[in-house]
Order: C-alpha cells, then sequence, then structure tokens
C-alpha cells in the first residue's frame, strides 16, 4: 500500500528522522495559511500523488512570496500531473504539501528494501541523489552500492561503509549512523515493503535531511498495522483494483484489450506472456487465488465484462484446490447482472472440469473452448481482433 509524501514524512518525525518543516493542503486557502504558519523566506509547494517524477512534470514549484504560494496551488489543484509512473492518463492532483525551502549542499540517494535472496533488509545508497536511480543504475551504476544488514540492527560498520561511499564527513557520519538506525527501526516496525529517501539531502549547515519520502507498506501486513491502513487514498487507486481487494481477488489493471481471469501468480504471468507472444495485450492480471468462492468468482467477471478497454476475455484455470464448477458458476451469476458482451474463450482442466464445462454448456452460454493454454491465446487474440 502507497501513501503520500507528506504522511511519509510525518512516520519519519516519530522515529527521529529529520525532515523539512511542512504542512498538508487540500484548497489554495489551506496552502496560504499553511505558508504563513511556517513563516519561511522559501516555500516547496509539491503536488501529492502516488508516483514519482513529480518535480520533471511540474509537480514541484519554489516560491518565494505567498502570491506565488496561492499560484502553484491554484494551478496544481484539480490539475493531471503526467509522469513517468503514472502513464500517459496522469493522475489528477487533490491534496498538496507545502514546506518551507532549505539551502542543500548536497544530494545523496537511500532507500531500504527487503533483500529475499540474503532475508534480510537492504539499503541501496547512491551520492548521485535527486534523479532516477533507475537511470543511475543504467549509465553509472558504480555509483550504487547495496548494504545487506546482517543482524536486528544497523552496526557502526555497516553505517561507516555508507558513510565513505557517500563521501560523508567524520562529523556527518556519526550523524548517518543514527540516522540509518532509525530508518532501519521505522522498517521493521512498520512493516514496509519499500522505504526512499530522495533525495536524503546535506544541508547548507552540515545535517542530513529527508527532503523527500516513498514509503510502502506491505500489504500483508495491514491488518498490525491499523493505523497505517487508515492513511490508504483509494482516490490514488483504481476502483477496479479496489473493489476485486474487497472480495479476496489479486488484480492489477493494465493498457491492452484481452481481459483475463487465471488461477495462481505463476499462471496468470504465463498467460500474459503468451498473449504478448500471439501479438496482443492483457487488459489486467487477475489471479482468482486458490481458495476463491462463487461469489468472488462472479465479481471477477463482473469486473472484465464492465471494462470498456476489453475486446475478448480469457479464462484459463488450472483446477487444483480451485474447482472448475466453481469458476462455471460464477460466470452463470455474473451475467445475471453483466451480459457477456464480449467473446469469451475458456480453458478449463482439472477438478471438476468435466462438470464446468457441462454448466455453462447446458446454460446455452456463447464461449469458445480452448484445449490448451497455446490455442487459448490465439483464440483470444482473434477474438478481440473480430477475426475468431
Amino acid at each position: 500500500m502507497n501513501i503520500h509524501e507528506y504522511q511519509a514524512k510525518a512516520i519519519l518525525a516519530e522515529f527521529d528522522v529529520p525532515v523539512p518543516r511542512g504542512m498538508a493542503a487540500m484548497t489554495s486557502a489551506d496552502a496560504v495559511a499553511a505558508a504563513k504558519s511556517l513563516a519561511s523566506d522559501v516555500w516547496v509547494v509539491k503536488a501529492q500523488i502516488h508516483a514519482g517524477g513529480r518535480g520533471k512534470a511540474g509537480g514541484v514549484r519554489l516560491c518565494r512570496s505567498l502570491q506565488e504560494v496561492e499560484a502553484a496551488a491554484d494551478d496544481l489543484l484539480g490539475s493531471i500531473l503526467v509522469t513517468k509512473q503514472t502513464g500517459p492518463a496522469g493522475k489528477q492532483v487533490n491534496r498538496l504539501y507545502i514546506e518551507e525551502g532549505l539551502q542543500i549542499d548536497r544530494e545523496f540517494y537511500l532507500s531500504l528494501l527487503v533483500d529475499r535472496s540474503n532475508e534480510a533488509i537492504a539499503f541501496v545508497v547512491s551520492p548521485a541523489g535527486g534523479m532516477d536511480i533507475e537511470q543511475v543504475a543504467a549509465d553509472t551504476p558504480e555509483q550504487i552500492m547495496t548494504q545487506v544488514i546482517a543482524a536486528d540492527a544497523v552496526s557502526e560498520q555497516e553505517s561507516r561503509i555508507m558513510a565513505e561511499w557517500l563521501g560523508l564527513s567524520a562529523d556527518q557520519s556519526a550523524e548517518f549512523h543514527v540516522l540509518v538506525g532509525n530508518l532501519h527501526r521505522l522498517f521493521r516496525q512498520q512493516d514496509a515493503a519499500m522505504l526512499e529517501l530522495n533525495p536524503l539531502m546535506l544541508s547548507a549547515d552540515g545535517h542530513l535531511i529527508a527532503l523527500d519520502a516513498k514509503f510502502v507498506l506491505d500489504d500483508n501486513a495491514l491488518y498490525r498495522q491499523t493505523a497505517l491502513a487508515e492513511l490508504r487514498d483509494l482516490d490514488e487507486e483504481d476502483p477496479r483494483e479496489t473493489e476485486a481487494s474487497q472480495f479476496g481477488l489479486n488484480y492489477i489493471a493494465l493498457d491492452g484489450q484481452i481481459g483475463c481471469m487465471v488461477n495462481g501468480a505463476g499462471l496468470a504471468m504465463a498467460t500474459m506472456d503468451i498473449i504478448q507472444l500471439k501479438g496482443d495485450k492483457p487488459a489486467n492480471f487477475l489471479d482468482v487465488g486458490g481458495g476463491v468462492t462463487v461469489d468472488a468468482v462472479c465479481e471477477a467477471f463482473k469486473l472484465l465484462f464492465s471494462d470498456g478497454h476489453v475486446k475478448a476475455v480469457l479464462v484459463n484455470i488450472f483446477g487444483g484446490i480451485v474447482r472448475c464448477d466453481i469458476i462455471a458458476n460464477g460466470l452463470l451469476e455474473a451475467i445475471k447482472t453483466h451480459p457477456m458482451s464480449v467473446p469469451v474463450v475458456m480453458r478449463l482442466v482439472g477438478t471438476n472440469q468435466t462438470e464446468g464445462r457441462a454448466i455453462i454448456k447446458d446454460a446455452g452460454l456463447d464461449v469458445r473452448w480452448a484445449d490448451d493454454l497455446d490455442q487459448a491465446a490465439k483464440f483470444a487474440v482473434a477474438a478481440a481482433r473480430g477475426t475468431l
């Protein structure tokens, strides 16, 4: 689960990680009031969306007067911000963060993530902060260092290795050790999946401050991170993904035209791959999971049939725990309110496959049956193009 920058910085502050003074704003009047309250000579007005690259897209404005703050807020609120991470559709700006402007000496990149191969938390640091880390990795990978944390806390040796990599002085290295210790503690206690400071700045007076922050919470920990779960902004999420999550469905909207319903993440990925191999694109990732019910399958079909981008639906079920008759009955329930407005290609194999096929055939539904995944993908692509 993603949260906004201003929310992430509030969490950082709770763990004694230095951040600039700032306030959230929902209106231009709020923005001006926040700027007055901060009592600074320079302010930064930041669009709050769940995507990176805001600065390059014009979503971060440096203002030197209250009039400029108001003008920036008027311009940003309600606008559509298009960045590398939003896709061409962009995201609407509904919230702002007003921050005090600070004098920057240097900028670094720092993030924490779960290193699954080492079963540990790892820091990724680079002296090339404030830039797209992906571009740094592509152009100058020698500027990036990964430090795996071997124990439950960051040792002085581990923090010193990172500080030396960043070129920090002895005094700054001591401050850095405290900083990374607090970040590591935050990451563990808040069940983070990723925490990124880009940039982590060295101020003109020699102190380390998190100038920007991105925090991603592990969805599997939502049940015990109730305070963080309340920070969820549904306006930033695809409503279909939100609806799917309520029924335990793993759904991600994509930009293709073939709707997919599959059981198992691996099989879902393989299904999407073969659709592209056949020359088309999937409209979604949809894994119904192992313990799926008829009601959940019904909702899954409704999501697919109500998606205006979908030109054909491919159902690829390899029944083990999932029974094929559950999938069939889910389709029957769905069409009571959402008729099959696009062609449906089905591959039902495994537990109760005979019963599942019989249910659909007895209902007289116009479904194209496939014997294997290759044939199913071929049929789905042809159906989407109107040539089946």
